[in-house]
């Protein structure tokens, strides 16, 4: 595995030799910068795992350089080391998206317990989220980030994409992860029935209601509440869970007894909500209070790179408790799984390899297991502005020279060059090591001018 890479920034010489010794002893790739300015040109040219950096330094701040850094890339992990006066900006970075800070004098054992806490944990979600996509690599990073506070958390994404699985995650990498996890599909309880489930009732509060019962809420006192299909929830209920996420307190249906709940709410959709607020079908007061921190889950045919790894994950976990070995699939079987569309994304591809599996008469999945829609759809060639000559191309020699010409009309600039590109500034970073791409030296004559 390779070694993790940190980049420690602070203005004062004693305090970066510290850091770097300390963290270099336990393996890590350490390198240091003397100021946000310095620290932010050495993010655009080589990607870090985590940045450690003063709060307080002469120029670029710590929360100036945090906000750059956020910028160039949303998924950087950072940590900020402050002095005892200034743990109100600390407390008002991790608001902006720090991980954690360290308040000075700290010891050798609480900064190296803090760095390997934020590293071990993005290792973990590696278990629990399989993917090889840069895509799903800022997704990662980004539960880590808002897996330490109790703020609100929005998954935006289509059907199918995992957002159950990342709430999940968030809860698993929360200081509640021993607490409960209760999770309610908004749009498959009849609406009636919608805020009973949610807030409970007393015994008598309706017909049927023979009983008093409690609501989600309360089940999950201390823990998380995933309230999946945010969007279907009616006007009126949407008004009640405001007051219940603000307050922080509920109403049992019948009951007039307001309950305290210590509940952490995650939320996802598949609709717009923006757009239903434009039109009145969604509350802006609400979509702001569950909008505190959001996670955008792209859909699996933008992230193709992920393809591959849960083919082979999902026929282990489907063959597991079977008496069948199954060793993979035939080449034609693959490329068709390859280059399907799975509009129905990551729960339509697990359907799919389950489905195949009982189907299969021998130790590889064959073209005529997979469903009917993964065998007949048709990709259409492309008329676009590149030719294939009849002798081929080397593909890889093709994006090699599209990504240098994009850095040198840019003077090596990643952010600019992977605009230029259409791909991210993680996807380029990740081409640019493939291909061993670095801004070449310059000459004694060219530094003098």
């Amino acid at each position: 595995m390779a070694r993790k890479s940190i980049l420690v920034v602070d203005d004062e010489r004693a305090q970066r030799e510290i850091l770097e010794m300390i963290l270099s002893s336990e393996g890590y790739d350490v390198t240091t910068a003397s100021s946000g300015e310095a620290a932010l040109k050495l993010a655009k040219e080589k990607r870090f795992d985590l940045v450690l950096t003063d709060l307080k330094m002469t120029g670029m701040d710590g929360i100036e350089l945090l906000q750059r850094l956020l910028t160039l890339d949303s998924s950087i992990i950072v940590i900020l080391l402050t002095a005892h006066g200034s743990i109100e900006s600390a407390k008002e970075a991790l608001r902006r998206g720090a991980y954690d800070y360290l308040e000075k004098p700290y010891d050798r054992d609480q900064l190296l317990d803090t760095t390997r806490r934020a590293l071990e944990r993005l290792d973990m979600l590696d278990t629990e989220i399989i993917s090889a996509s840069p895509a799903m690599e800022t997704v990662k990073k980004m539960i880590l980030k808002v897996a330490g506070s109790s703020s609100t958390v929005l998954i935006r994404g289509e059907s199918g994409t995992g957002k159950e699985l990342i709430a999940r995650a968030i809860h698993n990498m929360s200081p509640r992860a021993d607490q409960p996890f209760v999770s309610v599909n908004c749009a498959a309880i009849n609406e009636n029935l919608l805020e009973s489930e949610l807030f409970g009732h007393e015994k008598g509060a309706f017909t049927g209601a023979h009983a008093e019962k409690k609501g989600l809420f309360e089940v999950a006192n201390h823990g998380t509440l995933f309230l999946d299909e945010i969007g279907e929830l009616d006007i009126g209920l949407q008004a009640k869970l405001l007051r219940a996420l603000q307050e922080r307190e509920i109403r049992r249906v019948g009951g007039t007894r307001p309950i305290k709940v210590d509940v952490r709410v995650v939320a996802a959709t598949n609709r717009d909500l923006r757009a239903m607020v434009q039109d009145g079908r969604f509350r802006d007061d609400l979509y702001y209070r569950i909008n505190v921190l959001s996670i955008d889950v792209p859909p699996l045919r933008e992230r193709r790179e992920d393809i591959p790894v849960l083919i082979d994950y999902f026929l282990r976990k489907h063959t597991r408790n079977t008496s069948r070995l199954i060793r993979g699939l035939t080449p034609e079987a693959r490329r068709l799984m390859l280059d399907y569309s799975w509009p129905g994304n990551v729960r339509q591809l697990e359907s799919a390899i389950e489905r195949a599996i009982l189907l299969s008469e021998g130790d590889q999945i064959t073209v005529e297991d997979l469903p009917l829609e993964v065998r007949q759809e048709t990709r259409p060639a492309s008329e676009g502005i590149f030719k294939l000559p009849p002798e081929g191309i080397s593909f890889e020699d093709v994006e090699r020279d599209l990504i240098l010409q994009a850095m040198e009309r840019t003077d090596y600039n990643i952010t600019k060059a992977a605009k230029l590109l259409g791909i991210t500034f993680r996807t380029l970073q990740y081409r640019l090591e493939k291909f061993g791409i670095k801004r070449p030296e310059r000459r004694p004559s060219e530094r003098e001018s």
